[in-house]
């Protein structure tokens, strides 16, 4: 079966692919781990990266005449570079500044980010159309999505603007939940559905 035709020309190249997909997708993670500081994760996922990598260029290596394996590991590299991106998102590891520019007075989103447990910080300032409140604040990535919300309710036609942070001492953070308290929460939540 190893000789025959169809584990050449579709089993090889599928193999490849799937090994591009995942090497790539590693490779993804581990620049995210070492930009976000993990030193003991990052190498370990680069050991992986780096061995999967040497077994799907060793098979295209072993079989030079087959164009499909050509073919099978740019497109696993193009697909592992877009299930990498996927995977850094569904992680959202560290956290972001949110910095909120509105003509609109701002003590209503303010208070919405303060009973949220959120550190704001507010600065007068003067915009191209006159005054504006410029609004900072710092949240864990997993959450801007909720921040958003809050942003588009006070002021859907707000700009705002977020950007990586590499690191923060002291602040005001919402308490982070432990993982069983979490899990209790989502539980309690679906059994009242």
């Amino acid at each position: 079966m190893l000789d025959s035709e169809f584990f050449t020309l579709i089993i090889i190249p599928l193999l490849i692919f799937l090994a591009r997909v995942t090497d790539v997708s590693l490779g993804t993670i581990r620049v995210i781990f070492v930009s976000k500081g993990l030193k003991y994760l990052a190498p370990v996922v680069g050991f992986f990266e780096v061995l999967i990598w040497l077994m799907a260029i060793g098979q295209i290596m072993n079989n030079l005449t087959n164009y499909l394996c050509y073919i099978a590991y740019a497109a696993g590299f193009a697909t592992g570079n877009y299930v990498g991106i996927i995977i850094a998102e569904k992680l959202s590891l560290g956290v972001v500044l949110l910095r909120v520019i509105t003509q609109k007075e701002a003590s209503e989103l303010i208070q919405s980010f303060s009973s949220e447990k959120y550190g704001v910080t507010c600065v007068d300032g003067c915009g191209a159309q006159g005054k504006v409140n410029v609004i900072f604040t710092i949240v864990p990535r997993k959450e801007i999505s909720k921040v958003i919300a809050l942003i588009k309710i006070f002021n859907p036609k707000a700009f705002y603007t977020i950007e990586d942070v590499d690191f923060v001492e002291k602040g005001i953070f919402p308490a982070k939940k432990s993982w069983h308290n979490e899990a209790r929460e989502r539980l309690s939540r679906a059994l009242r559905k």
